[in-house]
């Protein structure tokens, strides 16, 4: 998917909302428990309630893989299952040396055909360009995450009083260009959105942290809108946990209409 195709379905459903499909087997209601693939089918309700809401899914992979193989069953499953217009993200936070690299990059680009991976920068280029040698797909690179222990090397202060996430973020832009690298930015640092558009003011930023962890999607909007909208804003506990019981699929509807009425505003006052 291209930067104008990603630009023009935001437009079209009035949404830059992300879904994350991060199906924790504990949490699945009990009545699922009944079918062949309960992962699965969770999933598939969940997309089914909010595909026209939003504009990406984003599996988690942890909470597949910690299913052994058949949670890898489920999530090509559920891959194969999401419309095809969607942005699909595979958050694996993947980085490793480069004929590693290469070879994660072709299980999630080539065996699982997501249009992009998480990858995690701190082995540096050698890491990453891998990643970024397959056609109409994206790297979404770790810059300022959502956790709470974002402060513990991402925000330190380098000798040049530059914080180390920036220095990721310059160097980056050294590798690839905006039309196959974003980053991820999480929205529980709103006060640096503003800052981070003057590093990079045409990438696309997938945005965790809203909902369950409490971002504020009016500042990060505010502070994160370029051209191209340039926002993937993640929710993943708030939306598909909204309800864990036989409406939990309503529920989640419910919870998907919130934000996407918030973005639909949003948009409106930006690109109207």
């Amino acid at each position: 998917m291209t930067r104008e195709e990603l630009h023009q379905q935001i437009l079209s459903k009035g949404s830059y909302l992300c879904v994350g499909l991060d199906a924790d087997y504990g949490r699945i209601p009990c009545h699922l428990l009944k079918y062949d693939d309960p992962v699965y089918e969770f999933n598939r309700q969940v997309i089914d309630a909010t595909k026209d809401l939003c504009v990406a899914y984003k599996p988690n992979l942890a909470f597949y893989e910690a299913q052994g193989a058949r949670g890898w069953a489920s999530l090509q499953k559920t891959l194969n299952y999401i419309p095809e217009e969607h942005f699909t993200i595979a958050d694996a936070k993947r980085g490793d040396i480069g004929n590693t690299s290469r070879l994660y990059a072709r299980a999630f680009f080539e065996t699982m055909d997501f249009d992009a991976v998480t990858v995690a920068p701190y082995m540096g280029e050698d890491s990453v360009k891998p990643f970024l040698g397959f056609d109409g797909k994206w790297v979404i690179l770790l810059a300022l995450t959502s956790n709470r222990g974002s402060r513990d090397f991402q925000m330190d202060k380098q000798e040049n009083g530059q914080p180390l996430y920036e220095k990721v973020m310059r160097r980056a832009q050294q590798w690839g260009g905006p039309d196959q690298l974003m980053f991820v930015v999480g929205a529980t640092h709103p006060e640096q959105f503003e800052e981070v558009r003057r590093i990079a003011p045409e990438h696309f930023l997938l945005v965790p942290g809203i909902g369950a962890q409490g971002g504020d999607l009016q500042a990060v909007s505010r502070y994160g809108f370029n051209d191209y909208c340039g926002l993937l804003v993640n929710s993943s506990r708030g939306i598909i946990f909204a309800g864990e019981g036989d409406d939990f699929a309503e529920q989640a509807r419910a919870a998907a209409m919130e934000v996407r009425g918030e973005m639909a505003g949003l948009l409106g006052q930006r690109f109207e």
